[in-house]
């Protein structure tokens, strides 16, 4: 919330400072890093970031990043190149190749339209999980694309991998591994249409092994639910609390695959409590599979960085991200990361559905990764998005106090329960919707009765006009 000082933490290999002694920061820094080129996190050729903005983002002195890069450099593990930074020059990777994963034991879209709601009424649209597609980075991916096709070989547009591009898997590999802690190699990473494609494979896989049932978040993705649904598999909704998924409640269910956001808990915001997230990890040890939906972990701002589930158990974790909250839905990039059991099936599910997702776009996001563009691209995005979070939750919290809003500490939606538990929240945001305010009702998420709210999200407007809009939200609501 505004005015909360920024929690210290990089989303770089997950660094967080209070771990380190109290006289020993530099060498903390350096056994950090020497760990991360020894494991494979980072990579030959990893551009490490900039002294200055991983020393900001620790809040600590830049002399003791410029020192740690230092001893990397005499150690033989990074080089400073002239005007381009310090890079990875060694790197002995210790991550098998193949994980040891049990096998799964189990048992053999688009969102509803508001009554009367029509779309030319809408001046403001708060819809949930759009970015601000203003901020999409026009000139550095022309000049990545150029340099692509200036570089690019006939046989790069051919019939290739249908896992995706070698390119960008590679890139992948490493970025992933130093902003959320997966383990993956190049060849553990299938390139996908998106999320939803992501688990539209996941769906047909497990449906041939029997499995026909998932569990899922309650509230949680309308989308996502009726995306199961569309794909033969039946949703089976898991209460959420302040803690996210109620895990002992999954273990009751007998369910052997389930569907979660825990960095990030749609729509309450949440994440997965330390004690949950060793439940779930410990039930999915005992055969069962975590489908990890990674939709918006990028964008915090009063909370330390969280790594994926994945990076503990990479053998039980279906992994899946995409750069639709990063830089614009309709790129349909994202990747699938999955238990080594599962790969061979998925290759052969996205051959068959698709042959391989188009090739050109993966180059170019490869070229982005590659040079920090799109690292660039997120910093100041998440200093945009913090300002318009803070100009939406400040004029909430004068305009309608009653109101309690939650999930403001990362992401790029916040969810209003609303104070009168009578409300009909399908009802409220039609009348947003007939002013010109599109928001979602939060029952519109559940699959149980549960208290009425609004799913607001903030990304895509300025701060005036979010400022606007809830003035205008809390006089709707207080009618």
């Amino acid at each position: 919330m505004a005015g909360n000082p920024r929690v210290p933490g990089a989303d770089f290999l997950q660094l967080r400072p209070e771990t380190a002694p109290a006289k020993g920061l530099t060498d903390w820094l350096v056994a950090a890093l020497r760990s991360a080129i020894g494991d494979g996190r980072l990579s030959d050729g990893t551009l490490l970031p900039p002294t200055r903005v991983l020393a900001g983002e620790l809040r600590v002195s830049r002399g003791v990043v410029v020192e740690a890069y230092r001893r990397l450099a005499e150690e033989g593990l990074a080089r400073a190149r002239t005007n381009h930074g310090t890079v990875v020059t060694s790197a002995l990777r210790t991550l098998p190749r193949r994980l040891d994963t049990p096998s799964l034991r189990g048992p053999g879209g688009f969102l509803p339209q508001l009554p009367g709601a029509s779309e030319h009424q809408i001046d403001i649209d708060l819809s949930p999980g759009l970015p601000d597609l203003s901020a999409f980075p026009r000139a550095a991916w022309l000049r990545a694309e150029r340099a692509v096709l200036g570089s690019a070989t006939a046989a790069s547009l051919a019939y290739g991998d249908p896992r995706g591009s070698l390119e960008l898997r590679n890139e992948l590999a490493g970025w992933l591994g130093r902003v959320r802690g997966v383990r993956a190699h190049a060849e553990d990473i299938i390139i996908v249409g998106g999320v939803a494609q992501a688990i539209s494979l996941l769906c047909q896989v497990l449906r041939g092994r029997g499995i026909s049932r998932i569990a899922v978040e309650d509230p949680g993705s309308r989308g996502a639910r009726e995306g199961l649904a569309y794909s033969g598999m039946t949703p089976v909704p898991i209460p959420v609390d302040g803690e996210g998924m109620q895990t002992e409640l999954l273990a009751e269910s007998n369910e052997r695959v389930a569907l979660l956001t825990p960095a990030h808990q749609f729509p309450t915001g949440v994440v997965l409590g330390p004690q949950r997230r060793g439940a779930l990890l410990e039930w999915a040890g005992q055969g069962g599979l975590i489908i990890e939906d990674d939709y918006d972990a990028e964008y915090r701002y009063d909370r330390a960085p969280v790594p994926a589930l994945q990076a503990s158990a990479p053998g039980f974790v279906a992994h899946t991200g995409s750069i639709s909250k990063t830089m614009a839905p309709g790129m349909r990039i994202g990747w699938l990361i999955a238990p080594w059991e599962l790969q061979d099936d998925l290759v052969l599910a996205k051959y068959a559905n698709d042959l391989g997702s188009p090739v050109l776009p993966q180059l170019v996001l490869a070229d982005l990764l590659a040079k920090g563009e799109l690292d660039r691209h997120i910093r100041v995005t998440r200093d945009r998005y913090r300002q318009r979070r803070d100009a939406l939750v400040e004029t909430l919290g004068c305009a309608w106090p009653a109101a309690k809003v939650h999930g403001v500490a990362a992401g790029l939606h916040v969810m209003i329960e609303c104070p009168d538990h009578t409300t009909d929240d399908v009802e409220l945001a039609t009348r947003l919707a007939e002013s010109g305010i599109r928001t979602q009702p939060l029952s519109w998420h559940r699959a149980h009765p549960g208290p009425p709210g609004l799913v607001v999200g903030y990304a895509a407007n300025t701060p005036d006009r979010l400022r606007e809009a809830a003035q205008r939200i809390a006089a709707i609501a207080r009618r």
